[in-house]
């Protein structure tokens, strides 16, 4: 395989992957030619490609259909790939993605009881780092509040979780919802989305430094 491959993974739902998912492959664009691996089973990327006009991300290309073989084949052919992966009804898949990829973001909401559904995430970066161990894993607070800290309990959930966490996260933003109703990303959105721009950017310059 030959081009960068992100996968985006928790086994808790209701996150928020794929809409990340998708605005980090929109970023991408910028940098590169980009395939979207949709890898869940509920196929969100899949039905927002089909109805998206995609102006402005034409670079995105979306595949479905077995996961491990369409990664293999968007890696040939794409500077990066970004994989959705599936939720915890597939979890063996996902440790599968795993020994493939570069790079894991794991998002969380910011709440201790998110944080602590998100150990058998980590339990699977763990197995899979026994194959691939150059995966790179962060995790990514998402869905943040302005102006919120970290409670006591917050900060505890995250360092027994043991992995690195992102310098940025990603706030809770009427952006990254209404990109999704209009069939867009939030670099489609101009003015509306000039702040979600910045925290894709942000995360994603820190995540492609060497």
């Amino acid at each position: 395989m030959s081009g960068r491959l992100i996968a985006l993974a928790n086994l808790k739902g209701g996150c928020g992957k794929s809409t990340l998912a998708l605005n980090l492959a929109a970023g991408l664009t910028r940098r590169g030619k980009v395939a979207l691996v949709d890898a869940d089973p509920q196929g969100a990327l899949q039905h927002w490609s089909d109805w998206s006009p995609m102006e402005g991300d034409s670079q995105i290309s979306v595949f479905s259909g077995d996961p491990l073989e369409k990664l293999a084949q968007a890696a040939k052919t794409h500077a990066y790939v970004v994989v959705d992966c599936p939720p915890s009804l597939d979890m063996n898949l996902t440790g599968e993605l795993l020994e493939k990829v570069d790079t894991v973001l794991i998002p969380v909401l910011p709440s201790p009881l998110d944080l602590w559904a998100s150990a058998g995430t980590v339990e699977s970066v763990r197995k899979a780092r026994e194959v691939n161990p150059g995966l790179r894993p962060w995790l990514v607070l998402n869905q943040v509040e302005p102006g919120s800290a970290l409670s006591r309990a917050m900060s505890q959930a995250l360092a027994n979780l043991d992995l690195p966490v992102l310098r940025e996260g990603v706030r809770r933003r009427a952006a990254y919802r209404l990109a999704m109703l209009e069939g867009k990303s939030v670099y489609q959105l101009n003015a509306r989305g000039r702040d979600a721009v910045r925290e894709i950017e942000w995360i994603l310059e820190e995540v492609l430094r060497p």
